[in-house]
């Protein structure tokens, strides 16, 4: 986030004098208490000072890096999750090479009649497929997919920073955001490296919270 003049003399005066009290901050700045209110309010649930009943306000000695990794490091999967574009196993990859072109996508997540997880499909599955002399109309994507329990998962409460980890680790575009059911993983979201450079820009913008 981006500071003020104001709240930059705040934090300079609590690193000089800290811990100092709401009062003597702002005799300092030859202000009422009360203007500074909204001020001292943004920096200490920002992070960048905190306060103790009867002490005053002090210092925390992060940086505006240390904060947004502090903050990202406490984001869900669920708050930047969208929704999963999946197809039937049994449907053709010629199928699966329209959705994802349709769709715009990098990953398609294979379900079954029940909507249980059982693949993946990638752009490069397509690609290989569509090299050789096969009929794709007729070549069901349970042929090509990358099978159950082979695919890396991740769930609604996880970490976001997890699940990036996850992207980046097996150099992959997508991961299913699944919930267990008696009928195995059924899927109900996906993560992609677009939502994590959401997750960013939304945080160093000092966006709201929303899936896409």
């Amino acid at each position: 986030m981006e500071l003020s003049n104001r709240q930059q003399q705040i934090i300079e005066i609590v690193k000089k004098h800290g811990p100092i009290t709401g009062e003597n901050i702002a005799e300092k700045l030859q202000l009422t208490r009360a203007t500074l209110r909204p001020d001292l309010s943004v920096l200490t649930m920002s992070g960048f000072l905190d306060a103790r009943p009867r002490v005053g306000y002090f210092f925390t000695g992060k940086t505006g890096f240390e904060l947004l990794a502090d903050k990202l490091k406490k984001v869900r999967v669920k708050d930047f999750q969208s929704i999963p574009i999946v197809i039937n196993e049994n449907d053709s990859v010629y199928d699966a090479i329209s959705k994802m072109f349709l769709e715009d996508v990098g990953t398609l997540f294979v379900v079954d009649e029940l909507s249980i997880l059982t693949g993946v499909v990638s752009r490069k599955d397509l690609l290989r497929a569509s090299l050789g002399n096969q009929d794709l109309a007729s070549l069901p994507v349970h042929i090509i997919m990358t099978r159950m329990p082979n695919v890396t998962i991740c769930r609604k409460e996880d970490y976001l920073i997890d699940a990036a980890k996850q992207l980046i680790g097996k150099q992959i575009d997508g991961l299913p955001v699944v919930e267990d059911t008696d009928a195995g993983l059924q899927v109900v979201g996906r993560i992609t490296k677009t939502n994590m450079t959401k997750a960013l820009v939304e945080f160093t913008g000092n966006g709201t919270l929303q899936g896409g």
